[in-house]
């Protein structure tokens, strides 16, 4: 990787610990505890962590956050699964054969998958569950995650209303009960893959007669290792181990409690009063103020994990002034990121100047390691010049005010408050910040009701492709208003060969026109901080920054 210029940088390092130190900690009550976590008469223990935020959504077809997969990972099982080394391995599909033209896969599905309520889980579920997120009448909103879909033949075009094609010419079909054929526009190296992904979760087809059925524990029928008991909005989920699940023998936990606590400093108490078994990424957060003196005195419970994740700003590029290249340039080259990461972030974050984080595969290695994130450098006295260009053509004599919001989060409240900083200090830019609950957030994002918002993005599967495509014109995930035709051509182009090579250049060059046009602005690659109390195994975060307890058990200290 080549070394970033940082020339020019008059970074006050008081403003930086202003914006440390200016964020209290605000106890909530901590409401929601389940009490002491302790044994049950079978020797099995529950496990406690915390989601921070009510998940907007438990449908499978709507999730498009961290927060909502986390729960659904455990109650959902798609036709594969993960293990912890990231291999896919069997999952409500018992195999699978794909055909010698990679175009064709059947799925083997298991005779004893069940739903919770102890319905046979069938190929006729898994079709009618894709083609429901396709559905471009969908309620209550459209699926977001509807163009990870588009691999399967016919599949874009009855999701963007194509004239004559109906969900029927979709080609993912039951052979039988137990017997599920996809056929897709051309081989995709990384479709299995894909069948682990919330979107390609099957979903009970009672759904349909209950517009409302993923907002209450009570409705939701779900096939995976876990079942939801009990849902008390905006405080706490409780999950059981599902009885009927077809490998129920594996499912070791008693109990898994998720308690919605939005406050770094109350996450790391509970943790500490042994209210919680699991605090910090990829939900809760763990103080930075803290790091040092946790890894000192728990050694053995501090973890830092590269993951295969990126945090970035995003500018709606619908509104003045962002609608101006220039200016986005020049907000996007005023930040020094080794400052965020050094001073802010602290938990071994790297400075980002692509879209594509390290721990994604290439063509032979690390697709980072083959594809230079060189796209542009920091510099004060450009970023200036850039500024006053892009004033000038949108006949401004000033910058207005910038609001950038936030999801509500301390570690995004310090970034803003830094970023801000840097802002009024090497370009004289005034900035309000704004901290917002998680589905509003969400909400904002996805309607362009925002001006420049923090963004955050983690692999979906091991591909670059998995965080090129969210940038396409038809990407439900696309929330920033960027639309480029050469941008579409070269996914297009990816999509349509198995050439490695030839899918890694259109996917670099892709990425370099997203970079270009400062859409999104890229501040580092994730490492995940968190702590987990001793005795769990198999209790695992994933390389993307998932983490999965489906298998975990408690052996004891």
């Amino acid at each position: 990787m080549l070394k970033k210029n940082k020339h020019g940088f008059k970074l006050v390092s008081l403003l930086l610990v202003l914006a440390i130190i200016a964020v209290g900690c605000t106890p909530k009550n901590e409401t929601g505890n389940s009490g002491n976590g302790g044994s049950d008469a079978a020797g099995k223990k529950e496990f406690r962590m915390n989601l921070s935020e009510q998940p907007p959504t438990l449908d499978p077809a709507q999730v498009q956050d961290q927060v909502s997969a986390t729960v659904l990972n455990g109650i959902y099982e798609g036709l594969l699964r993960k293990d912890e080394k990231g291999n896919d391995v069997a999952g409500i599909a018992k195999d699978w054969k794909i055909s010698d033209d990679g175009l064709t896969y059947t799925f083997n599905l298991r005779d004893d998958a069940k739903w919770s309520n102890g319905d046979p889980v069938t190929a006729n579920d898994f079709v009618y569950a894709w083609k429901r997120v396709l559905d471009p009448d969908l309620k209550p909103a459209a699926a977001a995650y509807a163009y990870q879909l588009y691999y399967i033949k016919n599949a874009e075009k009855y999701n963007t209303g194509a004239d004559g094609v109906t969900a029927d010419d979709v080609a993912v079909k039951a052979v039988d009960e137990h017997t599920l054929e996809v056929t897709l526009n051309s081989p995709t190296p990384y479709f299995l893959s894909l069948m682990s992904f919330t979107t390609y979760f099957p979903v009970h087809q009672s759904v349909k007669d209950n517009e409302a059925w993923a907002t209450d524990a009570k409705t939701i029928i779900t096939n995976g290792s876990f079942k939801m008991t009990e849902w008390k909005k905006n405080t706490s989920i409780t999950l059981v181990p599902n009885e009927n699940y077809y490998a129920k023998d594996d499912v070791k936990l008693s109990k898994v409690f998720f308690t919605m606590v939005n406050d770094s400093g109350t996450e790391l108490s509970m943790y500490q009063t042994d209210k919680l078994d699991y605090a910090g990424m990829p939900t809760g957060l763990i103080p930075t103020e803290q790091f040092e003196t946790l890894k000192k005195s728990n050694p053995d419970e501090f973890k830092v994990k590269g993951t295969a994740s990126i945090y970035y700003y995003m500018f709606n590029i619908k509104q003045e002034p962002f609608n101006n290249q220039k200016i986005r340039q020049a907000l996007s080259m005023a930040i020094s990121r080794q400052d965020i990461t050094d001073k802010i972030a602290l938990g071994g974050e790297k400075p980002a100047f692509g879209f594509v984080p390290p721990g994604i595969k290439g063509e032979k290695e690390d697709f980072r390691a083959e594809v230079s994130d060189a796209y542009f450098t920091e510099d004060i006295e450009a970023a200036k010049k850039l500024l006053a260009e892009g004033l000038q053509e949108l006949g401004l004599s000033k910058m207005p005010t910038v609001k950038l919001a936030y999801n509500t989060n301390d570690k995004h409240q310090k970034i803003a408050e830094a970023i801000a900083a840097m802002w009024k200090t090497n370009l004289g830019v005034d900035t309000s910040i704004e901290n917002q609950e998680w589905g509003v957030f969400i909400d904002n994002r996805n309607r362009l009701n925002y001006e420049v918002a923090r963004g955050g993005n983690g692999a979906d599967y091991n591909d670059p492709m998995t965080f090129i495509d969210l940038y396409t014109s038809k990407s439900g995930n696309n929330n920033t208003g960027f639309a480029s035709k050469e941008y579409d051509d070269m996914v297009k182009k990816a999509y349509a060969t198995d050439n490695q090579k030839e899918r890694m250049q259109a996917m670099a060059r892709a990425e370099q026109i997203l970079i270009e046009s400062r859409a999104v602005a890229p501040l580092f690659y994730y490492s995940s901080v968190y702590m987990i109390k001793p005795g769990y195994e198999g209790i695992f975060m994933d390389y993307k920054g998932d983490i999965d307890y489906n298998r975990g058990s408690y052996v004891g200290k």
